[in-house]
């Protein structure tokens, strides 16, 4: 495996990608999504498939999330941005949030506790809100 696919991935989806997200596709999903917050957090994950930054993050989220003992303690939705952005722009004005990409946004009783974007996004800091 060359250095850009260790560190990048390849094309093909892993192990831990496979499992760990539910899609948001639609506006309903989201919503339901949000209600869930009031039983369990909830971390919406905003990714440009297209992007190679997005991409490092996401893999960087995700193995810190497969990583963590912590892990069951959200649920975990992923937004492709290309192809629902229209989601993403209700998720901003409804969450009152800048849009950004790769973003995570964390909701616990329909409120945001947690917004980071790009380097910033760490999945303990993200568990220390909950705390």
């Amino acid at each position: 495996m060359g250095f850009f696919n260790q560190f990048f991935g390849d094309n093909g989806e892993s192990k831990i990608e496979k499992n760990l997200w539910q899609d948001i596709e639609s506006v309903d999903e989201y919503r339901e999504a949000k209600n869930k917050s009031f039983e369990k957090p909830v971390l919406f994950f905003k990714h440009s498939t297209t992007c190679f930054i997005s991409k490092a993050v996401k893999k960087n989220l995700e193995k810190q999330i497969d990583q963590s003992e912590d892990k069951n303690k959200v649920d975990l939705y992923y937004l492709d941005l290309l192809h629902f952005r229209p989601i993403s722009n209700l998720m901003a004005n409804d969450l009152n949030v800048v849009h950004q990409s790769p973003q995570a946004i964390l909701i616990k009783n329909g409120e945001v506790k947690y917004n980071a974007s790009h380097e910033n996004i760490d999945f303990q800091d993200i568990i220390k809100t909950l705390e």
